[in-house]
């Protein structure tokens, strides 16, 4: 939940999207835009520090994505796994916890190594938890929720007659322990979530710009924090 005092929130999450057009009016390639799409992320990953914000995650890679050229999947895991290896000294300088999550069954065994490697080498750093969704879908995410509790629960008295709570389904979500989005950012002009995060961003403040994901640096990032910081949460209360 956001801070009283500044109303700075505790969780922002951001939709990066516009990447392929941003090539296409430039003449290149999706993957040039994808690969300033990174420095994006760089630039935010800066900022949230700065502002005191403790958790940034990023839907990267969605499940429906997997369904694109191969030439630019391939490209875009590799650039996921440079961008790993580049970033992972500057995390620890600037103590930066990394993480990913979502379906890891479809990556490379060696961009699991490297994610496995980076979140051990930063799991004891502080200051900010950057998360990246990649491979994830909400609804892959409910789904392995209640087949984990079933699994978890199938055996025991009375199994037959157990129901499942919103309680039990949040704490095996694959975001059990962080705290739920106070703030969404969609970039490039779509009005929509995109199978993101369904169960975690209930009660999210949405703010969509038409700003193309490369596009947008700390300025831009300023000024969501800013209408965020005009708004007020009541989460269903008077």
């Amino acid at each position: 939940m956001a801070s009283e005092k500044n109303n700075v929130p505790e969780h922002v999450t951001i939709i990066m999207d516009g990447n392929g057009r941003w090539a296409r009016q430039r003449g290149q390639e999706r993957l040039y835009g994808h690969k300033e799409g990174v420095e994006s992320v760089r630039a935010c990953t800066e900022l949230a520090v700065e502002k005191g914000i403790k958790y940034l995650s990023v839907f990267a890679f969605s499940e429906e994505n997997w369904d694109r050229p191969v030439a630019e999947i391939e490209g875009l895991m590799q650039l996921m796994l440079k961008a790993i290896t580049m970033e992972t000294p500057t995390f620890q300088k600037n103590g930066v916890r990394f993480r990913v999550i979502g379906d890891f069954s479809r990556l490379s065994e060696k961009l699991r190594k490297e994610i496995d490697d980076c979140m051990k080498l930063t799991c004891n750093n502080s200051n900010l938890q950057l998360i990246i969704f990649l491979s994830y879908s909400g609804k892959w995410d409910i789904v392995q929720a209640a087949n984990k509790f079933m699994r978890e629960n199938s055996e025991k008295e009375g199994a037959g007659q157990l129901q499942m709570t919103a309680e039990d389904l949040a704490a095996n979500l694959s975001t059990a322990g962080i705290p739920d989005p106070d703030l969404l950012i969609r970039t490039s002009g779509e009005l929509r979530i995109s199978n993101y995060m369904l169960w975690q961003t209930a009660y999210t403040e949405y703010y969509f710009t038409d700003i193309l994901w490369p596009d947008f640096r700390k300025t831009e990032f300023q000024q969501a924090l800013d209408t965020y910081s005009k708004r007020e949460r009541r989460f269903g209360k008077v």
